[in-house]
């Protein structure tokens, strides 16, 4: 991909900076449950409690109870976090050293579909690993799904993101590990990056024609 006209880099978080295993969280659920259970959550769908949680539309203690409820679960709020965010892997120090110097030549953005259960845990890996203050330093500007109450791959949060920082659709590059997310970009007129194993960004941008 030729690089020359891109400006703005909207990036994922999930997948693309930090390392996921949704099933570690899938896992762990379950052996919370007091009988047999099936977690429906993965990368591409999701219960519409997990989908209440991601747009901010419970809270922590609601999205515990529903899981209580819903699944059979005899666990203590710590362990329920801990279960839910054991999806959550590290992130490799070359990818914050990229975002460091990406930075310099354009303007980067996050863009996540998460909550606030997992937000905390990703400024607590940032915190233990890295030299750097909070995740969001990285980023002129950082959305989160449950903070600003719209998620990918609704048109809504793309649109919100170019009109609140002046950008322009054709020098802005989205980069997500999720397909749905990248035919929502490519529909508004984004330029797309689908991350998919072994790509990573710093493989890609060591590559990409600057």
């Amino acid at each position: 991909m030729d690089l020359t006209q891109i400006n703005n880099i909207i990036f994922d978080l999930g997948g693309v900076i930090i390392n996921l295993d949704y099933d570690k969280s899938i896992q762990e659920l379950q052996k919370l449950c007091k009988s047999n259970c099936n977690i429906a959550y993965s990368q591409k769908e999701q219960s519409h409690l997990f989908d209440l949680l991601e747009t901010g539309n419970c809270s922590n203690e609601e999205f515990r109870n529903g899981l209580r409820e819903a699944y059979h679960i005899d666990a203590t709020d710590q362990e329920i976090d801990e279960a839910w965010n054991a999806m959550l892997l590290d992130i490799p120090q070359e990818r914050i050293d990229l975002l460091l110097d990406l930075g310099k030549k354009y303007r980067i953005f996050l863009l996540s579909n998460t909550n606030d259960i997992h937000l905390q845990r990703f400024n607590q890996i940032v915190e233990h690993s890295f030299t750097i203050p909070s995740l969001d330093s990285l980023f002129e500007k950082s959305y989160y799904s449950h903070l600003v109450g719209k998620r990918k791959p609704d048109a809504a949060i793309f649109e919100q993101i170019l009109a609140e920082n002046n950008l322009q659709k054709a020098e802005t590059l989205f980069i997500d590990d999720s397909i749905q997310h990248i035919h929502s970009a490519n529909n508004i007129g984004l330029h797309t990056l689908h991350l998919q194993s072994p790509l990573t960004i710093n493989k890609f941008f060591a590559d990409a024609a600057i």
